[in-house]
C-alpha cells in the first residue's frame, strides 16, 4: 500500500485528503505543521508522496520541502491559497513536483497523487544516455545537467521537461502534449505552470537558452 503524509495546520483539510487518499487505497499519515512533517520524515521515510500546504506555523512549506528533500527525494505536492506566479517559481525552485491552489477538488488532487507515485517508471522512448552540444551535456542515466563541466542544480520538473524535450530535439511540441507527457494529467487550461518551468529552465541553461525555441501559439522546440 503506497503512504502519503500530509501536512497541513487545519484538521479539516487533512480530514478531507484522508477521506479521499483512503478511498483511493493509500495509507495517509498526518503532520500539523512543518516541523512536525521533517521529524516524521526523519523517523518514517517511505512515503510516497507529500501533500503539504504552503501557510503554516512554525515552518511554511516551502522551507519544509528544502530539508526534507536533503533527507530523501520525496514527490511534494504543494497546496496554496495564492496562485501567483512567484509562488509558483519560489516552490518549483524549493523542490516541489505540483502546485494545487485552493480552494481545490480532492478528486483532482488524487489524481495528480496517482500521476506522481506512478511517474517510477522509465521512459520507453528514452534512446539516449548522454547528449552533448558544445560545453551543454545531458546524462539521461544520471539524471545531470553540465554546462563548461560546471553541474547545474535543477527541480526535479525542470529535469523532466528538459529531458522530453532534448529526446525529441528539433521536432515542434504542442503545450498540450508537453503537459501530458511531463505532467501526466490532463490540461485544465492554467498554462502558467508549464510557462514558469520553461522559465526556469532557460535561466538554468544560461547562454544554452537560446536552443529552447518558443513557437507561438504552438508549444516549444530543442533545436540542436
Amino acid at each position: 500500500m503506497k503512504k502519503i503524509l500530509v501536512v497541513d495546520d487545519e484538521e479539516k483539510i487533512r480530514s478531507i485528503i484522508r477521506k479521499y487518499g483512503e478511498f483511493e487505497g493509500y495509507e495517509i499519515d498526518e503532520a500539523c505543521d512543518g516541523m512536525d512533517a521533517i521529524e516524521k520524515v526523519r523517523a518514517n521515510s517511505d512515503y510516497d508522496v507529500i501533500i503539504m500546504d504552503v501557510m503554516m506555523p512554525e515552518l511554511d512549506g516551502f522551507s519544509a520541502c528544502s530539508e526534507i528533500k536533503k533527507i530523501k527525494d520525496i514527490p511534494v505536492i504543494m497546496l496554496s491559497a495564492r496562485g501567483e506566479e512567484y509562488d509558483r517559481i519560489h516552490g518549483f525552485e524549493a523542490g516541489v513536483d505540483d502546485y494545487v491552489v485552493k480552494p481545490f477538488s480532492p478528486k483532482e488532487l488524487m489524481m495528480r497523487v496517482n500521476v506522481v507515485t506512478s511517474r517510477s517508471k522509465p521512459d520507453a522512448g528514452a534512446t539516449m544516455d548522454v547528449f552533448k552540444y558544445e560545453g551543454l551535456e545531458i546524462n539521461f542515466t544520471a539524471r545531470t545537467v553540465s554546462i563548461d563541466g560546471k553541474r547545474i542544480e535543477m527541480s526535479p520538473k525542470e529535469y523532466e521537461l528538459l529531458f522530453y524535450l532534448v529526446r525529441n530535439k528539433n521536432i515542434a511540441l504542442e503545450r498540450e502534449r508537453l503537459i501530458t507527457e511531463v505532467w501526466g494529467y490532463d490540461y485544465y487550461g492554467d498554462d502558467r505552470t508549464l510557462d514558469t518551468h520553461i522559465k526556469l529552465l532557460r535561466n538554468s541553461l544560461g547562454e544554452y537558452r537560446k536552443l529552447l525555441i518558443t513557437l507561438r501559439g504552438v508549444g516549444y522546440r530543442f533545436e540542436a
